[in-house]
């Protein structure tokens, strides 16, 4: 297998690596804790979530774009400002465990504890992407799940929240050292420089706003319910999501190893031919691992998910729909994304805030099933809308005749 390829393998896994670290954390969080304990942990997750997917736009994405030979002061830049950043959040989320009850507060107070070490852990991925080192990044995020897996596993059942936290976030230590002490031969020698960063017309800044009415809109819509409405809401939509964790991976894989395949392919009817039949299978994949889901007994929900299991059980119909559908959207944005680039942020804009209000409504009219099911209402719509964008673009006929060249390496 060429270099290029065994590049690919490595990406893939590092994704995989990751999801499964996001998945198992959940899942074991759910088992040693109470409906109520796995609300809260859920709560401060779904912060954290958001607060990755902020910075994977604002640096991340930024980065791995950049070109050259200032690639390793450019990767010195980003660990530093993930760095000084992450502190700067960690000690405004301490100052709101202080303030906020109890139970919530310390668990809260424990993510801005440790936010420095697993947002400039996650960090490091983007440098090795960068630099085409993917392996490097799998090694530190394989060490990462192997950590937190064991950290987790010794936890007493009935384990608060903030223990659980504090717990998840030490154990990226190990990881952490390992990554920094693999980018190191890339950044010896490097001056770093943070002020790129704070300028205005930053390329993250477009990025974070397509991250915040995409991804971020819902997520926060979700916190929402849990401050307004109820945290074992939360608890109950977080613990769907999780049993779904293996097709955000196949999602995030189309999203990131597509684009240079399909541009490859020559111009609009062949693209959408590919992305049409990826995304039926994705749908298919989507709706047959719901339909797994649902069928599994009691007694096998329980030792996933714990308590939380009896309230996430009654979501799965409505969040198997609800993946089979952003199965079809996915592949039509990433179409989008290959002719018609510009086309995707409105999408993202109109359908996100729709999203939101289908979430909000459903919970009001039918609780957190209405929730749910106003999830997968408002990613068949933007999926519906996207793939009528898709039939309606113009792309000029010398596109469809002649293939696009190769993206360089």
């Amino acid at each position: 297998m060429s270099r290029r390829g065994l590049a690919a393998v490595a990406s893939v896994l590092d994704q995989a690596a990751s999801s499964a670290t996001n998945i198992l954390v959940l899942v074991l969080a759910a088992r040693l804790s109470s409906a109520a304990g796995f609300a809260d942990f859920s709560m401060v997750y779904v912060t954290f979530s958001v607060l990755l997917g902020l910075n994977m736009a604002y640096v991340g994405q930024s980065l791995v774009l950049e070109k050259g030979e200032q690639l390793g002061a450019m990767c010195r830049s980003a660990a530093g400002f993930t760095g000084a950043a992450s502190a700067a959040v960690g000690a405004l989320l301490v100052v709101v465990g202080l303030v906020l009850p109890a139970t919530p507060g310390r668990a809260f107070l424990a993510l801005g504890l440790v936010l420095p070490l697993v947002l400039l852990q996650d960090g490091l991925r983007y440098c090795f992407s960068a630099l085409r080192a993917p392996e490097r990044a799998l090694a530190a995020d394989a060490l990462r799940l192997v950590c937190v897996v064991a950290a987790l596993a010794v936890q007493p059942e009935g384990a608060s929240a903030g223990r659980l936290v504090l717990v998840w976030g030490l154990s990226a230590v190990p990881a952490l050292g390992l990554g920094l002490w693999l980018l190191r031969p890339y950044v010896r020698g490097a001056q770093a420089d943070l002020r790129p960063y704070l300028r205005r017309g930053h390329l993250g800044q477009r990025f974070v706003v397509e991250f915040a009415v995409g991804n971020g809109s819902s997520q926060l819509a979700v916190l929402g319910l849990g401050v307004f409405a109820t945290p074992l809401a939360v608890g109950a939509l977080r613990g769907a999501t999780t049993l779904f964790g293996p097709l955000n991976v196949l999602f995030n894989s189309a999203n990131s190893f597509g684009p240079p395949v399909l541009g490859r392919l020559g111009g609009k009817r062949a693209t959408v031919r590919a992305t049409a039949l990826l995304g039926l299978m994705l749908a298919a994949l989507g709706a047959g691992w719901g339909a797994v889901l649902y069928a599994l007994p009691e007694r096998a929900g329980r030792q996933l998910l714990g308590d939380t299991w009896a309230a996430t059980a009654a979501l799965l119909p409505a969040t198997g729909a609800q993946y089979a559908v952003m199965g079809l959207g996915t592949c039509a944005l990433l179409t989008l994304r290959v002719l018609a680039p510009k086309a995707t942020l409105s999408l993202q804009v109109v359908f996100s805030v729709l999203s939101v209000g289908l979430l909000l409504g459903g919970y009001a009219v039918g609780g957190v099933a209405g929730a749910a099911v106003g999830l997968a209402a408002g990613s068949a719509l933007k999926a519906l809308a996207a793939w009528w964008r898709v039939a309606r673009l113009r792309v000029p006929a010398v596109q469809d005749r002649e293939p696009e060249p190769a993206p360089a390496a």
